[in-house]
């Protein structure tokens, strides 16, 4: 993981649990999100350490092997991930539940990914909580453990404890989690560098909370070389501007104005960044009449000019 300079106090630290089994496309979509937040961020505000219960290597359920960097009862943080997937009834053992209580007093918060869910109800951590599962699980699950609320949901956060139903969903948690520790601009930043291209419709799935908010995002999203005036972008997607101002205010904390905004130089870092483009070209390609306005609105979001973002990030390949 890239080392930033700054204090320990601000690192949210994580485990994560890995069990033999466990999810390939699972685990990136918890660690790739985390690893973007510190990289766009210019700062460790993620550090991630590999765990088993045993201490030993753990295998995917398509033959990837992980050695991890300690054991579980060696371990502790801001929050721990538990990541088995199918087959984790064999892992409902006195060692792994006692192990998991025993973890549930050195982690602030404990997460169930994909079915980690049934071995944290296993262990009597989620009595009385609203959980969730990998969803072919969910009505084994409600009746195994009638002392927990089971919710047909993408991710419940119910205090500190969390769960998950699957891969593509964990993806939306991590998401939701940097949103609620970064804020929406961060955690929208995220949300595109995994975006495809040209991908239909463009919606990001967690920053924005309702529908008319995604639909709002996918006309701007697709309108960034010429952005649209607000009251086009409103009828668009068939409603008044008033109704489009509180929903993006709701879900994004932003005015409409600010948050296509947030959008066009998000791209214009990218294009800087992973492109030979002359920054004439990426401000054209952003909305920018010229390069210098784009420039003065680059250094007021992110602290740095486009040419000094470009140098930084040669900076940091190796042998550089």
């Amino acid at each position: 993981m890239q080392s930033w300079k700054n204090s320990d106090r601000d690192i949210t630290r994580i485990g994560v649990l890995l069990f033999d089994g466990f999810s390939n496309h699972c685990l990136a979509n918890l660690v790739e999100p985390l690893r973007a937040a510190n990289d766009l961020g210019r700062r460790t505000s993620y550090r991630w350490e590999y765990l088993t219960v045993s201490g030993a290597p753990a295998q995917s359920s398509s033959g990837l092997r992980i050695v991890p960097d300690a054991a579980l009862k060696d371990a502790s943080g801001e929050l721990l991930v538990v990541m088995p997937s199918y087959g984790v009834r064999a892992y409902v053992t006195d060692r792994v539940l006692r192990g998991l209580r025993s973890a549930a007093v050195r982690f602030t918060t404990l997460a169930g990914l994909d079915m980690g869910s049934w071995l944290l109800a296993a262990a009597g951590l989620l009595n009385g909580r609203i959980a969730t599962i990998h969803w072919e699980e969910l009505t084994a699950f409600a009746e195994a453990f009638p002392e927990l609320t089971v919710a047909r949901e993408r991710y419940v956060v119910d205090g500190n404890r969390i769960s998950c139903s699957g891969a593509m969903a964990s993806f939306d948690l991590i998401l939701h989690l940097i949103v609620q520790a970064h804020g929406p601009a961060l955690a929208l930043e995220v949300e595109q560098l995994f975006m495809a291209p040209g991908a239909t419709p463009s919606v990001p799935a967690v920053t924005a909370r309702t529908r008319l908010s995604r639909r709002a995002v996918a006309v701007m999203q697709d309108n960034i070389e010429a952005p649209l005036p607000l009251p086009k972008v409103a009828g668009a997607i068939r409603c008044s501007q008033r109704t489009l101002e509180l929903a993006i205010r709701k879900d994004f904390d932003m005015t409409p104005q600010q948050l296509y905004r947030v959008l066009r130089l998000n791209l214009a870092r990218r294009l800087a960044e992973t492109t030979t483009l002359p920054l004439a070209e990426v401000a054209l390609r952003c909305g920018y009449r010229d390069a210098s306005a784009m420039t003065r609105a680059f250094r007021e979001r992110f602290d740095m000019t486009p040419s000094q973002s470009r140098r930084y990030v040669d900076d940091q390949l190796p042998g550089s």
